[in-house]
């Protein structure tokens, strides 16, 4: 059965961080499997942080796109409320690109 779950930055960074200490204390007492399964563990959590920081910047990417349409339109036939609403969602898609560049 296939994961389906999203990738998550929490679950990543902890995945990351809990894979790094098995790594280390696997090379400083000597044990090679608990070392080899920490730096395993530390990659597939940086792996899953970035494809989820991507997956975030692109959601960013879209709302930022979306709401500038909306605000251009508002703008063009006079509807304020929708050119609110499009310069509301151009500002949170900038906002979300910027926390995942």
């Amino acid at each position: 059965m296939s994961d389906t779950t999203e990738p998550s930055k929490t679950t990543g960074n902890y995945d990351y961080a809990v894979g790094s200490i098995k790594e280390t204390i696997g090379n400083v007492v000597g044990a090679e499997s608990l070392a080899q399964a920490g730096s395993e563990q530390a990659a597939k959590g940086d792996a899953e942080y970035k494809l989820a920081q991507t997956q975030e910047y692109a959601e960013g990417t879209a709302d930022r796109v979306g709401g500038k349409i909306d605000r251009i339109i508002g703008a063009a036939t006079g509807d304020s409320s929708r050119e609110a609403g499009g310069l509301a969602q151009e500002t949170k898609g900038k906002a979300q690109q910027a926390a995942n560049s």
